[in-house]
């Protein structure tokens, strides 16, 4: 059987449906996804180049181009320069194969402490339904046709009063866009700046490793630029002369949770200014600030020069797939351009976004986010005493804000940690899974550990397994305490 790293992928039998299923781009990548999820197409194997297999589908090249693009923003693929675009592999131990992230989806462990979720138990389903019926019971005729591609108006309004009363924002609602979500936006705007002939974009590191993979979608190259205690490294930025739009999360940098500082705000707003450049800020926890006051964003400061991005993700749930993106007056135009070639995704459903704008209207949202806060709060001060009395020759960082933080290893390795505390039924991130290359920080590394969707009650008993984890891996920890039921192992990482 030929090696699948030198073996295209080509005879795979693809089903794409009939036309009424949908637009060829999107049934090209559910067949070339089924592919894939069946086993039909091999982890580590090459993709017919665009040109061929358009050829063999009697399709344009635009159609797979497009899909293949998708798949990489998924997942499932992966594309370098020069290269084949491939199906995606185990790369040094960090991208998981295709088998892995089935095992550890399906995986289920009785403390997931991994960062970025949110307390589901706490979302406000009554209130949310009573929205869905007002806004299903107002609607006009015209709202039920094919959707504005920019996001229902209503909605688009109250976002915009939101974001200026709230986060300091300066915008009209003529400038946002209504999105799937911050990647979507990431995605659009990357592809929007390709078009203006952008060929690099940085961004921090460590930083969301998906943002890495849209970016790389639209064709750009990903410049890793290091962050430190004040934020991103301006200075490393200006060394980059083929860079003139970078991403960043000021308010709660994920996932170190450190805040661009005033000075480094100020030098990178003149690092775009001079470059004719674009701040794409990523308004990541901004809402959740529990030590100090919030903290306002970089699009109020220079509005021209700044893309916001934000979402209900971290604030009511990642499953409602709405977000936003404001964008500059010049970037506008480009986006207008890409919605009538029809090559970008469609907003949320026209019904959930005008259930939000209802919720944003009623004064639930803001009530929502009040109890949120308090109740994040609260579980981060347990955790921390927690920590403190089991842990105390470790050092916490980042915690100043959102639902996760980092402990800093003395003494252990944190892979190491990570794999005996899945065996405890603990999931756990190793700070390495998030910087460019998977390079472990120095000493043992960290763990980020996540508290949002961890039961209050069940803390102590986490930070138990999560020490003996340390304890058995060669670390410093506090005593045993009293032993817990022992669980089924978790999957091997």
């Amino acid at each position: 059987m030929p090696h699948p790293r030198t073996d295209p992928a080509w005879g795979t039998l693809l089903d794409l449906g009939e036309r009424a299923a949908g637009p060829l781009h999107l049934r090209l990548v559910r067949a070339l996804r089924a592919a894939v999820v069946d086993g039909r197409i091999a982890p580590g194997s090459a993709l017919p180049p665009s040109r061929s297999l358009a050829a063999d589908l009697g399709c344009s090249r635009w159609v797979v181009t497009e899909a293949y693009a998708q798949l990489v923003a998924e997942g499932y693929f992966e594309a370098r320069g020069g290269s084949a675009t491939r199906v995606r592999t185990e790369t040094a131990g960090r991208a998981p194969s295709y088998e892995r992230r089935a095992q550890q989806a399906l995986w289920k462990p009785e403390f997931d402490m991994l960062p970025g979720m949110p307390d589901l138990r706490e979302f406000p389903r009554k209130r949310w339904a009573d929205a869905v019926r007002d806004a299903t019971g107002t609607l006009t005729p015209t709202d039920f046709g094919y959707p504005d591609p920019a996001g229902h108006h209503a909605l688009r309004e109250r976002i915009a009063a939101y974001l200026v009363r709230g986060r300091g924002a300066a915008l009209d609602a003529g400038q946002l866009v209504v999105c799937g979500g911050t990647l979507d936006g990431v995605l659009r705007l990357s592809r929007a700046l390709r078009a203006a002939g952008h060929t690099h974009v940085a961004l921090e590191d460590p930083g969301w490793s998906r943002l890495r993979t849209a970016v790389t979608a639209a064709g750009l190259t990903v410049v890793a630029t290091p962050v430190d205690d004040d934020g991103l490294r301006v200075d490393l930025l200006r060394r980059e002369p083929h860079v003139r739009a970078v991403i960043v999360a000021p308010a709660h940098q994920f996932p170190t949770g450190v805040v661009l500082s005033p000075p480094r705000r100020a030098e990178l707003i003149a690092w775009a200014r001079e470059t004719d450049g674009l701040i794409m800020e990523d308004d990541y926890d901004a809402e959740f600030r529990y030590d100090r006051h919030p903290v306002g964003t970089l699009q109020g400061m220079a509005p021209e020069r700044v893309a916001l991005l934000g979402s209900l993700s971290k604030t009511l749930s990642p499953a409602l797939r709405i977000g936003w993106t404001v964008v500059p007056p010049g970037v506008t135009g480009l986006l207008d351009g890409l919605y009538a070639a029809d090559a970008v995704g469609s907003p949320p459903p026209v019904i959930d976004q005008a259930a939000f704008s209802r919720f944003l209207e009623s004064g639930a949202y803001d009530r929502h986010l009040r109890a949120s806060r308090l109740r994040y709060r609260r579980r981060r001060d347990s955790l921390l005493t927690e920590i403190a009395e089991r842990l105390p020759e470790h050092r916490v960082s980042g915690a100043a804000a959102g639902f996760h933080l980092l402990l800093h290893l003395t003494g252990c390795v944190a892979g190491d940690v990570v794999r005996g505390a899945a065996r405890r039924e603990v999931r756990l991130a190793d700070l390495a899974e998030y910087t460019a290359g998977g390079v472990a920080t120095p000493g043992g590394g960290a763990l980020v550990i996540g508290y949002g969707n961890l039961a209050d009650p069940s803390l102590p008993e986490a930070v138990r397994r999560l020490a003996d984890a340390i304890r058995e891996a060669g670390g410093p920890a506090g005593p045993v305490g009293r032993v817990g039921p022992a669980g089924p192992a978790g999957p091997a990482h």
